[in-house]
């Protein structure tokens, strides 16, 4: 079986692993840009992704690049805190959550895929068109030189939101909608706050506060953490994405906010850079796969960042992609077994992301107590508060009494149809 990948991003490196694991060797990986920089700033991954990637054989290297997290903690916007809970191997899964930065996940994930299956990235090349054969989709991409065509068994679009694949299959869609939110993204090393390890959300529907740590305190006690401003009402859903931005006008958005054990203003002040964002999404589509081409991660599925959960899905389509390309009679059978899996299951979380998720808590505190609380049981029963957060696990696949027993999707070798690398049917 031949493999195009369109996008060498989170989505299409994982692919590409997922299915050298499953035993399918040939195939190609085709990125836009004229190089992998590793861009962005930190990125979550979740318990269900970090078994995938254990059972890739690739956890210890990614592990190595960041921190676990052992708690998330909802704070309303005077720092008073809402909701918390264990995360990771704390909360009892038998993988961890692991905080780390996107761009150095994306180039650890580049330098497995060469040592797992040597030159198959090929940089420069923009995806302008794709055709179907009887048994086999072909991809045109422009290039310096001019264009490119790379048929294969099948292609995967896994060139993020603004997908040019998915674009081809649905040519009126038009931009991603914006949610009304922009964002502000940075890294800092500020003053350790709390145990060192907890994951923090500060605010509300309409402003709040995100930070993580990306490494362990130094020996003053300072860290790095990676952390996300959000404001409604601010930006614009036509900024340039990745547009480093003054952060003075950030400072004054959140002045007050200065809790007893953080200081965000003084947070956002400290960044090394401040990178605006768009709030932005795609609709749930009726529709992945058209014959040999199907979409995956952000190209099939985008959604707000609400529950910290994009990279782990986009990791959780490649797996299960791989073990259906594998294991399925036929392609056409494994590319309808694969969206069958994967999308109704990302249309119902992306409907919980635009409810705001698990941060839904920090709505309910707002609305019924704007001006602050002297107890959260008194504004919201810890009952509804426990099953806010069990019901986005459950959705999003990582509820610990699923994850922890559910079956493994890595292929054993007498586990793939006899055909898994040369059939065409």
């Amino acid at each position: 079986m031949n493999v195009v990948i369109v996008g060498a991003g989170i989505a299409g490196l994982a692919t590409a692993l997922s299915l050298e694991a499953a035993g399918i060797r040939d195939l190609r990986i085709f990125e836009r840009a004229p190089e992998i920089r590793g861009l962005g700033v930190g990125i979550n991954l979740l318990p269900h992704a970090v078994r995938e990637l254990t059972e890739l054989g690739v956890a210890d290297r990614i592990e190595a690049l960041g921190v676990a997290p052992s708690r998330l903690a909802y704070y309303n916007r005077h720092g008073q805190p809402i909701w918390s809970e264990p995360r990771g191997l704390d909360a009892g899964y038998r993988w961890p959550q692991l905080s780390v930065h996107r761009g150095r996940l994306q180039l650890a994930l580049v330098d497995l895929v060469r040592e797992r299956l040597g030159d198959v990235i090929e940089t420069g090349h923009r995806l302008v068109g794709v055709s179907e054969g009887a048994d086999a989709a072909t991809a045109t991409f422009e290039t310096e030189t001019g264009d490119v065509d790379a048929t294969g068994d099948v292609v995967v679009g896994a060139d993020g939101i603004h997908s040019a694949l998915r674009a081809i299959r649905y040519p009126a869609e038009g931009a991603p909608p914006w949610s009304g939110l922009t964002l502000w993204r940075g890294t800092a090393v500020i003053p350790g706050y709390l145990d060192g390890r907890t994951m923090i959300m500060a605010g509300d529907g309409d402003q709040k506060f995100v930070a993580y740590p990306l490494g362990a305190p130094d020996a003053e006690g300072r860290q790095r953490v990676n952390f996300i401003a959000e404001r409604r009402g601010e930006g614009s859903p036509d900024a340039d994405w990745n547009r480093a931005v003054d952060p003075a006008p950030i400072v004054e958005l959140f002045r007050g906010w200065r809790f007893d054990w953080l200081d965000v203003p003084a947070a956002i002040a400290a960044a090394d850079e401040i990178l605006e964002y768009p709030m932005v999404d795609r609709d749930a589509l009726p529709q992945w796969t058209f014959g040999r081409t199907t979409l995956i991660g952000d190209a099939a599925h985008a959604m707000y960042p609400n529950g910290s959960n994009g990279g782990s899905q986009a990791i959780l389509d490649a797996r299960i992609l791989a073990f259906h390309l594998a294991t399925a009679p036929t392609i056409a059978a494994a590319l309808d077994a694969y969206e069958a899996d994967r999308r109704p299951a990302t249309a119902k979380l992306l409907e919980m992301t635009r409810q705001t998720g698990p941060e839904r808590v920090m709505q309910l505190a707002y609305e019924r107590a704007p001006e602050g609380f002297a107890d959260i049981h008194d504004v919201i029963p810890a009952d509804e508060l426990a099953e806010i957060a069990a019901a986005y696990k459950r959705a999003a696949g990582f509820h610990p009494d699923v994850l922890n027993t559910r079956a493994s999707m890595t292929v054993e070798a007498a586990a793939r149809r006899p055909s898994a690398t040369q059939a065409t049917s």
